[in-house]
C-alpha cells in the first residue's frame, strides 16, 4: 500500500505564487478530503503529487522515495488520477475507456492483452457497471461517466486515488451515488485524496481535512475539528452554522437573516 507525503512544497508561475510551505500526509487506507476556494492551487497541488509539474522547492514522497526518481510507468502502477467529468475527442466505448487505465502494464505501443482486458472487465464489474461496457462514453450520463473514471482508475491497479472535484458537474443524487463508491473503495483499502468545495462531504466521508487559501494550508485535522464557521468565512467569504443531527452526523447550514429572524 501507499504512502504519500508532501513536503514545504511550493509552487509559482513566474512571480505568482500558487503555493507555498504546503505539507501534510496521507496514510495508507486513509481518505483526505482537500478544501479550498477557486484558484486556491488544489489541482497545481495534484499536478504536483503526480509529477506533472516540478516544484519551486520542497518535494514529494512515495514510500519514503522522491517520486522524481520514479518512471512515469512505475507512478501509473500506485497513483491513479480520476479528473472531473471530461469530454473525449472520439467516442470511445466504456471499455475502451477503462482500457486506457492498464495501459502500463502492458507494452509500449502494442494491443490490450488478455491481463489488462480482464482487469478492465474486473473494474467495471467492481462498481456496478459491467452492463454499460458497450455503451458510447459520451452518450452516458454525468454519473456514469464519473463512475466510469474510477472504474478506470481501479484498471491501473493503483491503491492510491487522487480525485479532483469529481463531483462538481453532478445533480444531487449522482452525487451520492459517486460520493458512496468512493467511501466504498476506500473501506477496501484504497486510500483517496479528493479535492471539493462542499463541506459536508468531508463531514460524510473524510478522515482528515487539509483547507489550502492564500498559497497556504490554513487548518489541517479531523472534519469534526477543523470545518468551523470561521474556516468557512475565510475560505468562501460566507456565513456558515454547523449543526448535529439526530445521528450525530454534522454539516454547514447558511447562516441567514431575515428580518432579524435566522431561519
Amino acid at each position: 500500500m501507499v504512502s504519500l507525503e508532501v513536503r514545504n512544497l511550493a509552487f509559482s508561475y513566474g512571480d505568482r505564487i500558487i503555493l507555498q510551505d504546503v505539507h501534510f500526509t496521507v496514510g495508507s487506507g486513509e481518505f483526505l478530503a482537500l478544501l479550498g476556494p477557486n484558484g486556491a492551487g488544489k489541482s497545481t497541488l495534484f499536478r504536483c503529487m503526480l509529477g506533472l509539474e516540478r516544484p519551486k522547492a520542497g518535494e514529494v514522497l512515495l514510500d519514503g522515495e522522491g517520486i522524481e526518481k520514479k518512471h512515469p510507468a512505475e507512478l501509473a502502477r500506485r497513483i491513479a488520477y480520476i479528473p472531473q467529468i471530461h469530454y473525449p475527442s472520439f467516442n470511445y466505448s466504456v471499455l475502451d475507456m477503462v482500457l486506457m487505465g492498464t495501459a502500463a502494464q502492458g507494452r509500449e505501443w502494442s494491443a490490450p492483452n488478455e491481463a489488462q482486458r480482464r482487469s478492465a472487465e474486473e473494474a467495471l464489474e467492481r462498481i456496478g457497471a459491467g452492463h454499460l461496457r458497450q455503451r458510447d462514453f459520451r452518450q452516458l450520463s454525468g454519473g456514469e461517466q464519473q463512475l466510469i473514471l474510477i472504474a478506470r482508475a481501479l484498471a491501473q491497479k493503483a491503491s492510491l486515488l487522487i480525485m479532483d472535484e469529481p463531483t462538481a458537474s453532478l445533480d444531487y443524487g449522482n452525487q451520492l451515488r459517486v460520493l458512496f463508491q468512493i467511501k466504498s473503495l476506500n473501506r477496501q483499502g484504497y486510500s483517496i485524496i479528493l479535492s471539493t468545495h462542499n463541506p459536508d462531504h468531508a463531514f460524510l466521508f473524510a478522515d482528515r481535512l487539509l483547507a489550502l487559501h492564500d498559497t497556504r494550508v490554513i487548518a489541517s485535522g479531523t472534519p469534526a475539528e477543523t470545518i468551523t464557521p470561521e474556516l468557512i468565512a475565510a475560505l468562501y467569504g460566507v456565513k456558515v452554522v454547523i449543526r448535529r443531527n439526530e445521528q450525530g452526523l454534522l454539516s454547514c447550514m447558511p447562516d441567514i437573516t431575515f428580518s432579524g429572524a435566522t431561519p
